[in-house]
């Protein structure tokens, strides 16, 4: 089949199909989002235009608002699904290195379709290309090497019959997933070669589901039926696996508590009987509580990141942990009994021996529990001001068990991660926290709204991420997908103004208050204003009752009239939810900060030390 790079590339695409959630097969590259510039849009453009009954094409306005789009895409399809974004050479491609960062730390599949420079050379230096003094082969796009789990450089057009069964690969493997880079030189794009028609037959690609090695079993039920008080962890590779309702059954086979990681939120209903809340800094003090003193903790599915482990500081100092994981690189960290695995099939081998935990550790999970959702209680019942709590409280009430909850950056994680009451099932949240990307959040609700189109999605943001990236909010509106976005407008990035001031920084240059301008009376953004000139519904509400009418309100409008609805409350610059963990960050000697930091310091080298 004679055909350019560029059309064998797309027909491959459109070849590769997978399996949703509930067992339907679906395209495994549902969507493209593409800006055109002279690197892309004679080749690749021109392609895409023959197929697009086949292979939707969206158009962005920045390209690392469309790659986070793809990356929301699919985080909310749990991973069954790729979201390609295609730019022109220079500014447009590594405009797009942030969105694979967000992919990489979160593990996330993104498949990133940048333009390059001609392979040729004859007309070099060109427009927008960045000329390396000491490798001729060196180019803007090899910015994207550290960033993505594989990368590949097309100088030849038949090289896609290798590299394309490894894109595949490293998409739809849970071990490996993250982003790709495939780096197409303009000229190359519109070369032509024969390709044999075997490449555009259709495959169905299945989620591996690895099992463990008996060895690492054993070794992990010998711990596990030891154990006195153990923990039980589900991050996000539970949810990825579908395997949140195996982990409730082994819990509740054994009678462990349950907590779980940002990654993970949703997995449990809130009023299961072993669940004791989120985990870590953005957690609930009942599960930190409750951390601190297990024996054994069996994290399936995380990375154990700084969040979740408190800079590793919460847990006790001879704690033994347990970790299922495909990726044998998470499993194995902080000298853990490593077993290999994918969750769904592993936690019932992980089952059959006949333990139970003393009651009087489950006793102690529910009453910690309960401490925590009466604080919880108290914050969203406290007068003045709305807060963040009370924000999330709100639309926790209104939101119904199909609707999806999204956050990013800033003190939102936080309230949402710690606050958030879940209905269990189906994952309903999306906070990424592994990049902590200010500018996610409208980004990748426009992408989860597109794949969730049974559901509505709320964006929780704060003004200082809004006006960070904002221009998805017209694509969403010029497209036609609908989600409401919540603006919380504490004048300016309170929660990094908190983080200074708390450790006895002096506030600078975070709240507006706090910054260099020259005027006494510096303008304040119409955030609903601008809004509405992104075409989207809008409007300003103060205080909790009018922000429930205003959210309410919002709900409605985006459905029916299939674009944005903004609702823009004004919120308390100093109201949040604590967890009571410590988080490691530098802090001067002469700061009031410092005896607390070097008393986290002391627990946390406690717990290495153990190890």
């Amino acid at each position: 089949m004679e055909l350019t790079t560029a059309r064998a590339l797309v027909a491959w695409l459109i070849a590769q199909r997978s399996e949703s959630v509930d067992g339907r097969e679906v395209p495994l590259f549902p969507v493209v989002f593409a800006i055109f510039g002279h690197g892309n849009v004679l080749g690749l453009g021109t392609a895409l235009h023959e197929r697009r009954a086949e292979l939707p094409v969206w158009r962005g306005q920045t390209e690392q608002g469309m790659a986070l789009a793809a990356v929301g895409y699919a985080k909310a399809t749990e991973r069954r699904q790729v979201g390609v974004a295609t730019s022109s050479i220079g500014p447009g491609a590594t405009n797009m290195v942030t969105a694979a960062a967000v992919a990489h730390a979160n593990r996330l599949p993104l498949l990133l379709l940048p333009g390059d420079t001609f392979t040729a050379r004859a007309s070099d230096p060109v427009l927008q290309q960045l000329e390396s003094f000491g490798d001729a082969t060196v180019t803007a796009n090899d910015v994207f090497r550290p960033v993505s789990r594989y990368f590949d450089r097309i100088t030849r057009p038949e090289q896609l019959i290798a590299t394309l069964p490894q894109v595949a690969r490293v998409l739809t493997d849970p071990a490996t997933t993250g982003p790709v880079t495939l780096a197409l030189p303009q000229d190359v794009q519109a070369e032509t070669f024969d390709f044999p028609p075997e490449l555009f037959a259709p495959v169905r690609h299945r989620i591996p589901r690895p099992r463990p090695d008996a060895g690492e079993v054993a070794a992990a039920l010998d711990v596990l039926s030891r154990s006195r008080r153990p923990l039980l962890v589900l991050g996000g590779g539970v949810r990825y696996s579908g395997a949140g309702a195996v982990a409730l059954s082994f819990a509740e086979q054994h009678g462990i508590p349950i907590a779980e990681t940002t990654a993970g939120r949703t997995l449990v209903s809130h009023e299961h009987r072993l669940y004791v809340g989120p985990l870590g800094i953005t957690g609930s003090e009942s599960a930190n509580a409750l951390a601190a003193e297990a024996d054994v903790v069996l994290a399936v599915g995380t990375r154990l990141q700084d969040f979740t482990t408190a800079s590793w500081s919460i847990f006790a100092h001879d704690v033994r942990f347990i970790t299922v994981n495909t990726a044998r690189f998470d499993a194995v960290k902080h000298g853990a009994v490593a077993v290999v695995g994918d969750a769904a099939v592993t936690m019932p081998e992980l089952a059959p021996q006949a333990w139970r935990v003393d009651p009087k550790w489950t006793a102690r999970a529910a009453r910690l529990r309960t401490r925590w959702d009466a604080r919880i209680d108290e914050l969203r019942a406290a007068p003045g001001p709305p807060t963040y709590a009370q924000i999330v409280g709100v639309v926790n009430e209104v939101s119904g068990p199909r609707d999806y909850v999204l956050t990013a950056s800033g003190g939102l994680p936080g309230e949402l991660v710690g606050g958030w009451r879940a209905t269990g099932g189906r994952p309903t949240m999306d906070v990424e926290y592994g990049f902590s990307c200010m500018g996610y959040e409208l980004s990748g609700a426009w992408g989860a709204a597109m794949a969730l189109p049974d559901g509505l999605v709320t964006a929780l943001l704060g003004d200082g991420s809004y006006l960070m990236l904002n221009s998805e909010l017209y694509s969403a509106a010029f497209a036609g997908h609908p989600f409401v976005a919540v603006v919380c407008d504490n004048d300016g990035y309170a929660v990094i103004a908190r983080l200074q001031q708390s450790q006895g920084g002096a506030p600078f240059n975070n709240s507006y208050r706090d910054c260099r301008t020259r005027h006494v009376d510096p303008p304040h953004v119409d955030f609903p204003a601008h809004a509405r000139a992104l075409g989207c519904a809008a409007v300003a509400v103060s205080g909790i009752d009018e922000f429930r009418d205003g959210y309410s309100w919002a709900r409605s409008v985006a459905v029916a009239e299939a674009r944005p609805a903004v609702v823009v409350v004004r919120t308390a610059p100093t109201g949040w939810t604590e967890s009571g963990a410590w988080w490691e960050v530098g802090v001067p000697q002469h700061l009031s900060g410092r005896h607390d930091y070097e008393a986290g310091k002391a627990r946390q080298l406690r717990h290495l030390r153990g190890r």
